[in-house]
């Protein structure tokens, strides 16, 4: 199969039409049969549920070609898990998750010429989304639903090697305790944008939350989770039932572990604790893990010991072997990588 004729080195991390996606639609208390489609552009009414009262969700991962040729996808059976518990939250139906994968596999394998080559740094991402289609007007769950899956290549999201981030703490709360912060909803995320907006406008390229009802403890970001270092090379992640469930949080957890011969813990973290720690990364689907050199807290800097140069050693390790069972160098546990081709 030939490549598209793409610069992959110079693409970013943005959208870029590919030839097909996949759709499927709820009416009458079920799913159709799904199909891929050329046509790129959704048409609704503009009573539409999603439109009116926000009732969407959605997923993020990418399909990589690995050292060996194949094109594979990483984990996809916790997107379909994570996407059905985001659906049942927002009174949505699931979209069954053995069909959530084959639609991934159907459209990945649709775009395969879309795939970036191995060794290229780039990667295609995957959007699969959920939405309420029929007009409401008053304020109660939509009726018939859309599901569609539409992927775009991206590109490295180190160009040039992955240098520490400066991130701040902020006074603006990103969920509250039972709320709707441990699912992947796009009204969490449009709360995040004010933010963000903000703390870019300040010099920082993200924000630290604290727990909205206490704000002692360290929740997300607007989109990642975090990872912590001690000083003897134990990795800990934040616990909190309002932060998102992160695949690649989850997973850099069990190569701590199981790999690289670590200790690691999932726990309620005290910001106070945080100047203590000697790495601190960013954990996700678009970069792995993101390296972060400072934490300022109202003027009050906090500095890693791991610098402002590049990843600590830890966390260099963590990316390394994970994104080293992603690209197929290092051998995956079973079940973590799904083969289109």
């Amino acid at each position: 199969m030939e490549k598209k004729n793409i610069d992959w080195s110079s693409l970013g991390f943005g959208y870029v039409q590919t030839d097909y996606r996949y759709v499927s639609k709820f009416k009458d208390g079920a799913w159709d049969a799904g199909e891929l489609t050329t046509d790129p552009n959704v048409t609704l009414n503009e009573c539409a549920g999603v439109f009116q009262y926000a009732q969407t969700v959605f997923e993020g991962m990418k399909a990589y070609t690995t050292e060996d040729g194949h094109i594979v996808t990483f984990r996809p059976d916790l997107n379909a898990e994570r996407m059905a518990n985001s659906a049942k939250r927002l009174e949505m139906p699931v979209f069954p998750e053995d069909r959530f994968v084959d639609a991934i596999v159907q459209t990945v394998k649709a775009n395969a010429a879309y795939v970036p080559p191995y060794g290229s740094g780039a990667t295609l991402y995957v959007r699969p989304y959920m939405m309420g289609t029929n007009p409401v007007i008053g304020v109660k769950p939509a009726d018939e639903y859309m599901f569609r899956v539409f992927t775009t290549p991206v590109g490295p999201y180190f160009k040039g090697g992955a240098k520490p981030i400066t991130i701040r703490v902020s006074d603006f709360d990103r969920a509250a305790p039972h709320g709707t912060g441990h699912i992947k909803a796009g009204l969490n995320y449009a709360m995040s944008l004010h933010a963000i907006v903000d703390a870019h406008k300040n010099g920082f390229d993200e924000n630290m939350y604290l727990d909205a009802a206490t704000r002692t403890k360290v929740e997300e970001t607007g989109g990642a989770n975090f990872i912590f270092v001690t000083k003897d090379g134990k990795v800990v992640t934040p616990k909190s039932n309002s932060i998102l469930p992160s695949i690649t949080r989850r997973s850099l957890i069990y190569v701590a572990k199981e790999y690289l011969g670590l200790e690691a813990e999932e726990r309620e973290i005290y910001f106070d604790e945080v100047k203590d720690f000697a790495e601190c990364g960013l954990c996700g689907t678009a970069a792995v893990i993101s390296p972060v050199g400072k934490i300022v807290d109202h003027g009050k800097e906090i500095c890693f010991p791991s610098g402002m140069e590049k990843m600590g050693p830890v966390i260099q390790k963590l990316y390394d072997t994970l994104t080293g069972i992603q690209m197929g160098r290092i051998q995956a546990p079973e079940g973590w990588l799904k083969v289109i081709e």
